[in-house]
């Protein structure tokens, strides 16, 4: 590890020991926060496991609500990073699944078009982490939300989760895999990082890339 990663894990620690407070669930577009601040969002399929990583990053059981029903994510919702400080680091905004959910048809398309709206019209966004099955690999749900956020020019970084599930010796092929698939989409971050909530694996990386976004000396943070 280097000594500049070493740097960025240890920011990431502080940052996220910082606290995390949910503020607001957001269902219509003019009910989103000033965007005053920046924002890092949570993307993925339905039943991912995007609330289980935001619990586990920030060190905060039942921060974000969890459900092994997909969909139950049915909103925006906001986090604050930081909440003592007078503005907040950030916010980590936790989006509603895509694909299969145990809604009606016109209640997810609902949700789509506010997740698209959100996406291709949020000045403050610096980073989505798209979240993918390690178990399943990138499925079309997950390459139409890539080339959106391709189109949109929105920094996005894969998260493998749930390789703790993985049967040994498949993490090299999915990572391999993922990394051909990423090597010529413009809003990718090279990056990808596998990681497990339930283990641990993974989330210092999280941790630090929130941190590379967040202005820490204005925090106070002295490296």
């Amino acid at each position: 590890m280097t000594d500049q990663k070493d740097k960025l894990i240890e920011a990431g620690r502080w940052l996220l020991a910082q606290g995390t407070e949910f503020r607001l669930g957001v269902v219509a577009l003019d009910a989103l926060p000033t965007p005053d601040r920046i924002e890092i969002a949570f993307a993925g399929r339905s039943n991912v496991g995007k609330s289980s990583l935001i619990n586990a990053i920030t060190g905060t059981k039942g921060l974000a609500r969890t459900s092994n029903t997909p969909g139950r994510t049915q909103e925006l919702n906001f986090f604050i990073l930081a909440p003592q400080r007078a503005t907040g680091a950030a916010w980590l905004v936790d989006l509603p699944g895509y694909g299969y959910a145990r809604e009606s048809k016109s209640k997810i398309a609902a949700w789509n078009a506010l997740l698209n709206d959100y996406l291709r019209g949020r000045p403050n966004l610096r980073r989505v982490f798209v979240l993918v099955d390690s178990r399943h690999g990138l499925k079309k749900n997950d390459l139409a939300m890539m080339d959106d956020l391709d189109i949109a020019a929105v920094s996005y970084q894969i998260v493998l989760t749930k390789i703790d599930k993985l049967k040994k010796g498949a993490l090299d092929k999915v990572l391999s895999e993922t990394q051909s698939s990423l090597a010529k989409r413009p809003a990718a971050h090279p990056e990808i990082i596998a990681a497990s909530s339930d283990k641990g694996d993974g989330l210092a990386d999280v941790r630090a890339q929130i941190a590379s976004l967040v202005d820490l000396v204005e925090l106070g943070y002295k490296a």
